[in-house]
């Protein structure tokens, strides 16, 4: 049986990857989703295991230490992460999972996972990248500019993905990624892992 992906689909803030990837996980319901851990409390109607892993600050510190999180940072004194063992866990049995995270985050998950498939959702232009945190209604014009500078740095990252993906329209991005994952699949490295003994060395004789 083949692995599955590691999906890492990430970008400036304000480029809509919470959008994107809810709806590309109403299209694709066998993607599982990346499940992060955090040390803050249970917030009432969350369950463990399904919303986040619920973690004491010493275990997490733990999970550090034995190199156990993919990535990890400190949020307001509180750990966010994503555990190593259920993105092995799902991807060993065979299903692709998505991780939808910061661009700080996924260069680190590129670190210690360069086997994922690093997707970039890019705004149609900056200047509509702004309207849209613009038209949030939730942040003052300090936050705007200080957003805006680091989404052009951010941009500027990009040839550490595989791929990129403009969010003109919803739709259209999703239908796009699908066309990546099918792709990925479709990749020889896949199938040549899985060919019996007899039929690679009769291809290397031949070679």
């Amino acid at each position: 049986m083949n692995k599955g992906l590691l999906i890492v689909l990430s970008g400036p803030s304000g480029v809509g990857k919470g959008t994107v990837c809810s709806v590309l996980r109403h299209k694709m319901p066998e993607l599982v989703y990346s499940v992060s851990a955090t040390t803050r409390q249970p917030r009432q109607g969350e369950t463990d295991g399904i919303n986040y892993f619920f973690k004491s600050r010493d275990q997490f510190q733990e999970l550090i230490a034995r190199g156990a999180m993919l990535e990890y940072a400190e949020y307001v004194d509180n750990y966010y992460g994503t555990p190593r063992d259920f993105v092995e866990q799902t991807i060993n049995s065979g299903k692709d999972i998505i991780l939808e995270i910061e661009v700080q985050g996924a260069l680190k998950v590129k670190e210690t996972f360069p086997q994922g498939v690093f997707i970039f959702l890019m705004p149609p232009s900056l200047d509509v990248l702004k309207q849209r945190i613009v038209g949030r209604g939730t942040e003052s014009q300090d936050v705007i500019d200080s957003r805006m500078s680091v989404a052009a740095e951010e941009i500027g990252l990009i040839r550490y993905y595989d791929y990129a993906v403009v969010n003109d329209e919803i739709e259209a991005a999703c239908h796009r990624i699908q066309s990546i994952v099918t792709a990925e699949h479709c990749r020889k490295e896949r199938f040549l892992a899985n060919l019996p003994e007899a039929v690679k060395t009769a291809a290397s004789e031949k070679a």
